[in-house]
Formats: structure tokens, sequence, C-alpha cells
């Protein structure tokens, strides 16, 4: 264990662990040092002589960067000779460095125009002599402005020490020092693209490019770090787990997942993978493949997270979930680890809500939902099924102290066309729902689904698995402009969906009360107003009969409930609530779906997650789930040189033919193999690494900073 050594700086009487540099100890005591070379994570250097201080009873100056700690020490940050030496440091970095400071991108978040604050006017003696480089423009996601370097050589040293990379070096260039790229280009030259040298730049010379600073802007420095993490709606740590995978800890990694979802494995079918979409992997070529990892990961979970998961001693007090989607399983999963007695009451025969009615089983295995289920409902829960809520009040009245009404959107809606009431014309909610009770509704030889989100080429890719030959789906939006997601579009025009994009819906077709078509016309443009009616301008001449013997309308769906279910209900039947989730009426809270409108899995997951604090403070707790599930992870900031790491291309899990795939709703994508897993885990930037690195700080971060004394 180190001693601790007592010194005196500035008068103020500090105490320090034996080995701590004079410039550690005074930061660490609030007493700020002017440095710049000099950072937290990296070894003392003293090339900026920033630094330097007066120790008593030795002659000159000391770097206290570089200079330990002694017992009995008095040292004195604003002696003249040091004060000198500092504004003459000062003076040649300027005299390489940009005076106009206001047009910098870092203006305001600059160290160096900082300490020249701090430091008072140097008078700028020394004739300027600017590097004259161009700005590399070249390199994704990092940028290259190295006119404003400093030659600190903290991006250097971050590179090749604390990274173990070194893609970065010095090099004369035209007889002058610069900082270079070892090789053409970062790509060429293994870099990972981790950013340490971004965040170690204490100018605008390396920085990420304005498009990525600007997605920061109003986020915590975490948020800003970990955009994956934070484009994911329960905020899963992406990287710890994406790092456990790397390491072959699989069942760690699903520790991780578990810790904000209790749904791993069906996420990883069927999640929007939001996170993908923040993925900064993007800028070099595409996103990590976040979800199929995660899946993998889920596959071979050994339940070892059990042991340190939490279960509070009962409450006493009971609480009504009504509905069984994911964000009905969450709540009722936590409330009862809270401490709750919880009952889930289900309208269908089976639990699952919108998993297993909404989302065709070809893309969620059954046997994978009942799983997930059954490990939830092993907390204690009390099931209710084919049992519907028709008002929240009488609920109550049976000795409930709190209800969650989370039922999700499982009514569909027609456009006002004529011939939508023949028996031919489904709605999306119901014409999935009667697949996943594995009563199908009829179809055709020729479908059309009207619509262009996931949900209707769900709908579309059903009709083709009950026989239908000529399957089509017709949109308002532009083809890159549909609301589903690119791969599900592929899938589906690959089983030989043909998608109508920009065009409107002008009447269903039909003789003798059966359906022959569906007019359409060609969009020019469209707009939704305030109110969400649509405006739409058709192009000239544009109208066209697709021919269809089947209409299934995938526009929209809502909450099935009415005034009469006792709660206020807002625009499309959505239960109207305060952020907390509460509702209008005492106790009873809504979340997910119910609430939103269709989102995400992920984000009826999230907000579960949020009103079970809620509802937990509301019966008297704390309202605290935080789970440490996984073991703790010592990331390792030396990640090393990987040659041409960002050309790496994403994977993609096997897939069953359409051919095959189109016979029978069996399951067709089978995920990732160990070695694909670990492969695409490995594309990760670990973003999160940044972490690690001590944020930049200021002269007026530190309580004791004394600027006057600094000036005088």
């Amino acid at each position: 264990m180190s001693q601790l050594v007592h010194l005196t700086i500035d008068g103020y009487e500090v105490t320090a662990a034996e080995g701590t540099t004079v410039l550690d100890a005074a930061l660490a005591a609030g007493i700020y040092i002017p440095h710049l070379c000099s950072h937290e994570n990296l070894h003392p250097y003293g090339a900026c002589r920033l630094c330097v201080v007066k120790q008593q009873g030795v002659e000159g100056v000391i770097t206290s960067c570089t200079t330990p700690v002694q017992e009995g020490m008095v040292i004195d940050t604003h002696d003249e000779m040091a004060q000198k030496i500092r504004k003459l440091s000062c003076d040649f970095m300027f005299k390489t460095h940009p005076t106009e400071c206001t047009g910098c991108p870092k203006y305001g978040k600059c160290q160096l125009q900082s300490i020249s604050q701090y430091i008072g006017d140097t008078g700028r003696k020394l004739k300027a002599n600017p590097i004259s480089v161009a700005a590399d423009t070249s390199n994704p996601i990092i940028l290259h402005e190295m006119y404003r370097c400093i030659l600190c050589g903290r991006c250097v040293r971050a590179c090749q020490e604390l990274r173990g990379v070194g893609v970065l070096k010095f090099a004369t260039v035209k007889g002058r020092t610069q900082v270079v790229i070892d090789g053409n280009n970062l790509n060429s030259a293994g870099c990972r693209f981790c950013t340490a040298c971004v965040e170690v730049c204490p100018t605008g010379s390396i920085r990420e490019y304005e498009a990525l600073a600007q997605k920061a802007i109003g986020k915590t420095r975490e948020a800003a770090l970990i955009p994956c993490k934070d484009g994911c709606p329960a905020h899963v740590d992406v990287p710890r787990y994406l790092r456990f995978v790397r390491e072959g800890k699989y069942a760690a990694a699903a520790a991780v997942v578990r810790e904000k979802a209790p749904l791993p494995e069906s996420l990883g079918y069927i999640c929007a993978h939001p996170c993908e979409g923040e993925c900064k992997h993007q800028c070099l070529n595409s996103p990590v493949s976040i979800r199929n990892v995660k899946r993998f990961a889920a596959q071979h979970d050994d339940g070892a997270w059990k042991a340190n998961s939490f279960q509070k001693p009962d409450t006493g007090k009971r609480v009504a979930i009504i509905g069984s989607g994911p964000a009905g399983l969450t709540a009722a999963y936590y409330l009862r680890k809270l401490g709750h007695s919880v009952t889930i009451l289900e309208a269908q025969a089976q639990l699952g809500g919108m998993l297993r009615y909404g989302i065709p089983s070809h893309r969620l295995p059954r046997e994978v939902l009942d799983r997930e289920i059954a490990e939830i409902l092993s907390v204690g829960i009390e099931v209710k099924t084919e049992t519907r809520v028709e008002n929240v009040a009488a609920l109550m009245a049976e000795g409930y102290d709190a209800v969650l009404i989370a039922v999700g959107t499982h009514q569909g809606s027609k456009l006002p066309l004529a011939n939508n009431d023949l028996p031919d014309v489904y709605t999306n909610t119901d014409f999935l729902r009667a697949a996943g009770k594995n009563e199908p509704l009829p179809v055709g030889n020729r479908v059309v689904v009207l619509g262009g989100g996931n949900v209707a080429l769900d709908c579309a890719t059903v009709a083709r698995r009950l026989g239908a030959q000529d399957v089509h789906a017709a949109c308002l939006e532009r083809y890159d402009a549909m609301t589903c997601s690119d791969e599900e579009r592929g899938w589906a025009e690959e089983e030989g969906v043909k998608i109508h994009p920009a065009k409107t819906f002008l009447s269903i077709e039909a003789e003798n009360g059966k359906v022959t078509g569906l007019k359409i016309a060609g969009v020019k443009d469209f707009f939704f107003d305030a109110e969400g009616k649509s405006h739409i301008e058709l192009e000239e001449n544009s109208e066209e009969i697709i021919p269809a013997d089947t209409i299934i309308f995938a526009v929209g769906q809502r909450p099935d409930l009415n005034e009469g279910f006792g709660v206020e209900l807002g625009r499309g039947n959505r239960v109207t609530t305060a952020t907390d989730g509460a509702t209008s009426v005492a106790g009873v809270f809504a979340a997910g779906d119910a609430v939103t409108g269709t989102k995400t899995v992920i984000a009826a997951i999230a907000a579960a997650r949020d009103v079970v604090c809620a509802m937990d403070k509301y019966l008297g707790g704390e309202g605290e789930i935080a789970e440490a599930l996984a073991p703790v992870q010592e990331a390792n900031p030396c990640i090393g040189r990987i040659e041409n790491f960002g050309s790496a291309e994403r994977l993609e899990p096997s897939i069953l033919p359409a051919d095959e795939r189109v016979k029978g709703f069996i399951q067709m994508d089978f995920g990732f193999t160990a070695e694909q897993a670990v492969t695409e885990a490995e594309r990760c930037l670990q973003c999160d690494l940044r972490l690690q690195l001590a944020p930049q700080r200021f002269w007026n971060d530190y309580p004791i900073h004394e600027a006057k004394g600094e000036q005088a």
C-alpha cells in the first residue's frame, strides 16, 4: 500500500500517495496548474513546459507533470519565472497555431484557449509561422486539421501507448515536425476508429466530423460517446456484451442484455435494432449486426445470472396487468421481483400479445417465445387467460392496489374506400392474429396489402405462406422512405412480393360481392397535417388496377378500448398518461403501445421498465429495478492494430432460401455460428473505451484556480 506524502502547494496543505506527480496532487486538491501535453491517462511527458512550478530549495523551476511528490515539499505555482516560461511556451504554440479562435469548431471547448485566458496576454512576440498543411477530409469519422496542431503529442501517445494501435506518429515533413498517419490513410494504416485521439486532443486538430458532433449536442457524455446504447430505448449496454462475445463469454453477454430486457432471445429474432442505426461503423461501411450477435448470446444463456438477480420480500400489494405483450410481461416480471403480487389478465388463450399474435411464427419461433415467457412466469406470476377487462374501476374494486394497462394495439384500421366491408377485405391485426392462432383467414390467389411498414410485409409474407401466388404491397411512401426495415423488405421481395411505392388507394374494385382488384394512382407528393389528415398530390394519368381476390389493410392500428373502459383516452383510442405513466384514475397506469401507438418491442420493454419504477413508488417502494447480472468486465484499453479493420464487411446470418421458406411457417433465419458472432463482434469500434479517458477540464473547473494571481 502506497504511503501518504504531505506537501504544501500555494500555501495549501496537500496529501497525496507516494509516486503521485506534483501536477496530479495539485489537480486532485483543486489547485489548477496549466498543462497541455500532460493527460491523466497518459505517461508524463514534460514537453509543453506549461506546468512548470517553483520548488522551494531547488534552483530554477521544475515540470510538475514529471516530478513526484516528496515529504515536506513546498511548491509555488505562481512563481515569476514559472509564469514567464509559461507565457513563452504559449507564444511558441501560437507561433504555429491559427490566432483566430471564433471560427474554430472547438471555440469555447479548447484547452489551449482556456490556458491562454488563464495565463493572460503573452504579447505574441514570436513571428507567426503557421503549419502549411491542408485539412485531411479523406478519412471516415475522424477529421484531421493538423494546421491547428500544437505538437503536444497526446494523440500519438494515446494511439501508441494506450491503444496499442500506433497509426499516428511524429514525422519531419518539409523540415518541420508534424503529426502524420503511418500510412496512406487511417484505414490502410490499421486504425480502429476508437477516437481516443479525438478525446485527448486539446485543440480542434483532430475531431469527429460535424455531423457526428451534432448528434452529441444536449446529451450526457456517456450518451454522446456510446450512440448504440443511447439509441436503444432500453439502453442495453451494447459494447459490453459485444466484448463478452468477442472473449467467448457468451452467457455473460446474455446476462448483460437481461439487465435491461427479460426477452433477450426473442429480441434477437425480431428487434427493430435502432442501435444499429446509431452504430458509427456505418460511417466506414455498414453497422455491426448487433441484433444477431445478441441472439447468439441469448441462445447460450446458462442461467448463471439468476444468482445475481434480486427478489424482494412480499409487500402485500396486489397488481393487475392487463395484457401480456412485451410491455405487460416486462412489467409483471419486475413488479413481482419488487415483492408485489402480480396477476396478468389476457384476453387471448395464450400469453405474448403482439409477439404471438402480431409477429408471424416464421420470424419468431413459438418455442423461443414460450421458453422466455416461462422464465418470466417462474418468479411467481398468476395468469388468467381468456379474460377480457371491460372497465378498470371494476377491476380495482376486486382489491387490486394498482393496475397497469398494457393492451397493445390489436384493433386494425380500414381506409374509407368503397367495398371495404366485403368478406375478402381484412385488417392486418385480424389477419395476423388468426394466423397466430393457427386459424388462418382464407386468401385468394391474388393478394394486395395496403401499407409499407413491417406489419404490412408480415401480412404479405404470411399470405404467400398461405398459398397466395401473386402478392403485392402498395404504400404512399417512396421506396427509400418506406417505414419497413430494408431487411424485411428484402426478404419479402425474395419471396415474390411486389412493392408499389408512392401510390395512393382510390377504390376497391368488386363484382358480385367479390373483390376483383385495387385501383391505385401515383403520388407526386403528400403530407399529413396537424390533425393527421393526409394531403396527397396525384400524378396525372397514373391510375391503374392491381387485380386481387383479397385485400389486407395494414395502414395503422390502435388499442381496442373505448370510453367505457374508464380512463381518459386520446387520439386513436390511446390511453392518456402523465410522464410517469399515471392515467386519469389514481392507481391506474399504462405503458407501451397502448400509450404511444404501435412502436417496437424494445420500446415497449423500455416503457414498461419506466412505469414499473413509478408504480413501485406509488405502492410505497423505492422504484429501483437496476440489476448487475453479468460479471464485472475489465475492458482492456489496448485494443491493438487490425489491418484493414474499417473494411471488414458485415456478416449476415444463414437464411432459408425463399422457395423453401414460402412453403410453410418454419423458421427462416438461423442466426450466427460462434465464428460469425465473434467475428462480427470484433467489428465493434468500442466507443465506450472513451469513458475510461478523463474528460477535458479547464482552469475554472478547479475550486482553487486563483486565475488573478497568474495574470498579475
